[in-house]
């Protein structure tokens, strides 16, 4: 599973009210920390802001000795509750804005013709 991936379900799943906030914020704040393309950073961006409003320190940058650049450890923190709506806000609005609204699929033939029989019995 890609960490786009794993993001994405855990946006919805937060919006649904499957995933609480710390784990909303451990998962976001690592993929954004570090993440490399500007695409995926952005539409965390939202949501990375209300984090470092409400739980500034949230992540650790620490030297790698074997490449260049910093690993990223979370902070062990609870999130604060009053910070939560504006979270759910901001989750919200990306989630919605990246699934499309979609119609339920058409009755095919066969269903059809079980609703037309069933019609015809009942009334």
């Amino acid at each position: 599973m890609s960490s786009a991936t794993s993001v994405n379900e855990v946006l919805v799943g937060y919006a649904a009210g499957r995933v609480t906030a710390q784990q909303l914020v451990g998962i976001v704040a690592a993929a954004y920390y570090r993440e490399h393309g500007a695409g995926s950073r952005e539409q965390l961006r939202p949501i990375i802001e209300v984090i470092e409003q409400a739980h500034p320190g949230v992540v650790e940058l620490s030297g790698i000795a074997d490449q260049p650049g910093f690993a990223v450890r979370l902070a062990e923190r609870p999130f604060p509750k009053r910070y939560e709506p504006q979270l759910r806000q901001a989750v919200e609005g990306i989630v919605s804005a990246a699934l499309p609204v979609s119609l339920p699929p058409a009755p095919g033939l066969f269903t059809r013709i079980v609703q037309a029989i069933r019609r015809v019995f009942r009334g």
